[in-house]
């Protein structure tokens, strides 16, 4: 090595003086522009770098939305909570303002009816077939319903009978079912006859009006009552208790006898409520 420096060392320094010299005329050329060696490298590295900061503002931005999307979905989501509660809170309002309206209009009738003596019940079920027409209510013999007590609605018209009582439960036939049979009155003129569903009109949700008095005329619109006809010297239903009202009169198969068709006045596909009449005085 100390031969190589020595044999070539004024060449090497003279090589030296003039890259120098180049460096310091390209310098002094292009003033402020980089030399070609710079300039090159940083074309080269230009790509590059714009990618990466590219790269860096687009990975930001998908972490900025995703950051938001999660922000709008959990608003989103408390806002569907907040509205399920306030609509839960409008059901119970509305339940809670028609129990009351149900409520005083029974109150209203027990005014005129002081004499029933009634238990509130929520319909839960309804059955209806070629052959029945019931309801279920939740009151049962826990509450002191019997088999044979009457039911009516909130404006005091008829429903129906008890027929089946479970311990918080009770099964009623309607108006129209045909099982339903008891004593009817007509108001215009006093005379009695008697209730009963029927097979053909059960399908119509109506019942009819058998046995009328000889020579009775009634009239489209007549009202039909319960007559509390007496079974061994006591009364087996409350009398006066709107049943429905006349819309025809017909003549049975045999033309022996005529028989008027009824609507019952208690609107029987909306109930939601019913009251029980437990005991009654008879009025005389």
């Amino acid at each position: 090595m100390k031969d190589f420096l020595k044999q070539n060392g004024i060449l090497i320094l003279i090589i030296a003086l003039l890259l120098s010299l180049i460096a310091a005329v390209l310098s002094f050329t292009f003033g402020g522009i980089a030399n070609p060696f710079a300039n090159l490298a940083g074309v080269v590295s230009t790509p590059f770098r714009n990618g990466i900061h590219n790269l860096v503002e687009w990975t930001e931005g998908l972490y900025s939305d995703a950051f938001e999307r999660q922000a709008l979905e959990s608003e989103l989501e408390a806002l569907r909570l907040e509205n399920a509660r306030l609509r839960a809170e409008a059901r119970e309002g509305e339940a809670a303002s028609r129990e009351n309206e149900r409520l005083r209009d029974l109150l209203g009738f027990q005014q005129k009816h002081t004499e029933l003596h009634t238990e509130p019940a929520t319909v839960t079920a309804r059955g209806s077939s070629n052959w029945s027409a019931t309801l279920t209510v939740s009151k049962g013999t826990a509450s002191g319903v019997e088999a044979g007590d009457c039911v009516i609605d909130q404006y005091g018209n008829l429903v129906g009978v008890i027929s089946e009582t479970g311990l918080n439960w009770s099964t009623l036939i309607t108006v129209v079912d045909v099982d339903l049979e008891m004593g009817g009155l007509i108001a215009r003129t006093g005379g009695a006859a008697i209730l009963e569903g029927d097979f053909a009109l059960m399908g119509q949700a109506k019942l009819k009006l058998s046995y009328l008095p000889e020579g009775t005329q009634l009239l489209a619109g007549d009202t039909i009552l319960t007559s509390g006809l007496m079974s061994g010297g006591q009364a087996t239903y409350p009398s006066g208790i709107l049943v429905g009202y006349v819309t025809e009169v017909l003549s049975d198969p045999g033309g022996m006898s005529d028989y008027a068709v009824l609507t019952p006045a208690a609107r029987l596909e909306a109930l939601e409520q019913v009251f029980i009449i437990k005991e009654f005085d008879v009025v005389e």
